[in-house]
């Protein structure tokens, strides 16, 4: 069974691991922004106050948590080398946290939360994940590309 999987899993280079991190950080800091900001702006009043709060707690948490987590993120593949499993980018335990942060969200939506509670929640968590993102970019950037 090791062998099969050994030959037939689907491989990476590291500079396309780093991609891969880049766009999913990306791609999901961008859409939970939309998100966030359509509900706070079609649910709410006070749509400046709101988005100005989300703006802050999201930077806050990009550069107290998100950047270090974003440069372990590289460091391990990096570390790793070449030719690696394609969805390797992320450890086990932090692809554990991702299907725990959609679970969380799912609960959210589900609890009965004002949607302009909401949206702050969303558009602040994507922007801590989309202002992040720039730590795997730079490392994807400066990465040798393979010959």
């Amino acid at each position: 069974m090791s062998s099969w999987l050994e030959t037939y899993k689907p491989v990476a280079s590291s500079r396309l691991q780093l991609l891969l991190a880049g766009v999913i950080w990306s791609t999901v800091g961008m859409g939970l922004i939309s998100v966030g900001t359509y509900w706070v702006v079609s649910t709410s009043d006070h749509i400046i106050g709101l988005l100005a709060i989300s703006l802050c707690l999201g930077l806050g948490k990009s550069l107290l948590v998100l950047d270090r987590v974003a440069s372990r993120i590289v460091k391990r593949i990096e570390l790793r080398g070449e030719g690696r499993c394609l969805a390797s980018f992320y450890s086990l335990r932090v692809w554990v946290i991702v299907v725990i942060m959609i679970l969380m969200g799912r609960i959210l939506r589900g609890a009965g939360i004002s949607y302009s509670l909401l949206g702050l929640i969303y558009a602040a968590v994507g922007t801590s994940l989309l202002m992040s993102s720039r730590t795997i970019w730079l490392a994807w950037k400066d990465h040798p590309q393979a010959d």
